[in-house]
């Protein structure tokens, strides 16, 4: 019992403070490596490594053309765009900030389930989406924001990629896909791979910027792939086992907290009251909407995990 209770509290060590901290990560290695070469690189690593985890531990490492398909599909939503643009957009916006509008999925999913599945809007939602509009507000009306060169397009392109990771979510909820999930989270990482490096070769990143990066990037990386893809991603599952869904999506509110606090000491980012502020309201909200009646019926995978 105390062995289990310690794995726990290690697991929800790995999604609080690892997901969290992914957000510097990535922003620390696009510094030095074109985005979607370095999320090529990241997810590559961590898809082979798990399909082969997959197979030592004698999981069956067959998919069907459908399974194959949809996971491309999944690849796409979740990692080619909804991570790889996403890094991209890093280059203009503070990883905090980034972190805190990733925590609007719930709102997008919300709206996406309403408009695909038809499902009403219970009063905790509907306050939930007023806040998270408002919170909204906030943060995207500051003057150092609107004043600060690409960092309207990088909010408009970090929103498209949390609607991408939402609409993926969604997806995969209803998707034929490998019945193991370990092994379905491998073909899609590594299926995502191979794509982001075709569109990294489409968009002309210069390959050969692997072997200039700095030891910081290397370290960033290896930490990317180890804890953030690989790590983190087991605990999720394992705490969705063993412990009450709505305790594991707790990261929800504390990920961008964490990220806020790394940008701010490690990369000197600014932390504006009005951040702050709007950072209260927004989490608020996505608490209305992830602990709202019959919660536990819905399995969605937590914000953009960088």
């Amino acid at each position: 019992m105390k062995r289990q209770q310690l794995l726990i509290l290690l697991a929800f060590f790995s999604i609080y403070f690892i997901w969290g901290s992914t957000y510097l990560l990535n922003k620390i290695a696009v510094a030095e490596l074109p985005p979607l070469l370095l999320a090529s690189i990241r997810f590559g690593s961590a898809g082979i490594l798990i399909l082969i985890i997959a197979k030592l531990l004698k999981q069956s490492l067959k998919i069907t053309k459908r399974q194959l398909l949809n996971s491309t599909v999944a690849g796409f939503l979740f990692l080619v765009y909804g991570n790889g643009v996403f890094v991209w957009a890093l280059k203009y916006v503070d990883s905090g900030f980034a972190a805190l509008l990733a925590s609007t999925q719930p709102l997008f999913v919300l709206f996406l389930l309403r408009l695909i599945d038809g499902q009403k809007m219970q009063r905790k939602s509907i306050i939930g989406v007023c806040l998270g509009v408002l919170g909204m507000y906030l943060l995207v009306s500051q003057k150092t924001i609107s004043t600060s060169e690409g960092m309207i397009l990088g909010i408009f392109m970090i929103l498209s990629c949390v609607l991408s990771w939402s609409y993926g979510s969604v997806f995969v909820s209803k998707a034929d896909l490998p019945k193991n999930f370990f092994v379905s989270t491998g073909y899609q990482m590594t299926i995502g791979s191979i794509l982001l490096i075709f569109w990294s070769q489409i968009f002309g990143e210069d390959v050969s910027t692997i072997f200039a990066i700095s030891y910081k990037v290397q370290l960033s990386i290896v930490m990317l792939i180890i804890f953030g893809s690989i790590i983190a991603f087991t605990s999720f599952n394992y705490l969705l086992k063993v412990v009450s869904p709505e305790k594991v999506s707790t990261s929800a509110y504390v990920n961008p907290v964490i990220a806020l606090l790394l940008g701010w000491y490690f990369l000197g980012e600014k932390l504006t009251n009005q951040s702050i502020i709007a950072s209260c309201v927004l989490l608020t909200g996505v608490y209305f909407i992830t602990s709202r009646k019959r919660i536990t019926k819905q399995k969605v995978r937590p914000s953009q995990k960088t």
